[in-house]
């Protein structure tokens, strides 16, 4: 059974002359691997929703199922932060460009993306408000003119001491994005 997060390691001819080395463009794919930061913290996230749910099974077995049902269902929203932890990042199709946040998931259409390129700019480490040098994807669009909006950063979970995975990840989406883009 294939993976859908690791497709991007795929080997694949380099001589084709197929950019983009995915059979089924319709379908949202990250084209990168997520970062060791990203799925560690994914899974500590996940140790401590199994010591949640084995503290609600011994509320449970002493006789109070009402706050078991509460830890219990403290448990599934931790799983929850978890899995959604593991999905952030961005995701691309025919239909566009989709950047998926803890919180928020913004999709892009091809149409209204600008231009799609890697600039030198402070960025944020780890997402934490402290700034360092870095790199960032940017994404301009044409209905705003005036602001790029970082992607991908080189100091955030999925590449922080994996410069040649960033470039490789921002190469992947300026390919979509040029074999994508109309107009």
């Amino acid at each position: 059974m294939p993976l859908p997060f690791l497709t991007a390691d795929r080997p694949f001819d380099a001589a084709d002359d197929v950019a983009l080395p995915f059979e089924d463009h319709e379908r949202w794919r990250r084209p990168y691997r997520p970062g060791p930061w990203r799925v560690g913290i994914a899974a500590l996230t996940l140790l401590l929703a199994s010591f949640v749910l084995f503290a609600a099974v011994i509320i449970a077995l002493t006789g109070s199922v009402s706050e078991a049902g509460v830890v219990f269902g403290g448990s599934l929203l931790v799983i929850a932060c978890a899995l959604r932890l593991l999905r952030m990042g961005v995701w691309v199709s025919a239909r566009g460009l989709r950047h998926v946040g803890f919180l928020v998931t913004r999709t892009l259409p091809w149409e209204r993306v600008g231009a799609v390129h890697t600039v030198q700019q402070p960025v944020r480490w780890l997402g934490l408000p402290r700034t360092v040098q870095g790199e960032a994807l940017t994404v301009a669009r044409r209905d705003r003119p005036a602001e790029s909006t970082p992607l991908l950063t080189t100091h955030g979970a999925d590449f922080l001491a994996r410069g040649e995975a960033f470039d490789r990840a921002a190469d992947a989406v300026e390919a979509w994005a040029a074999e994508n883009r109309h107009g």
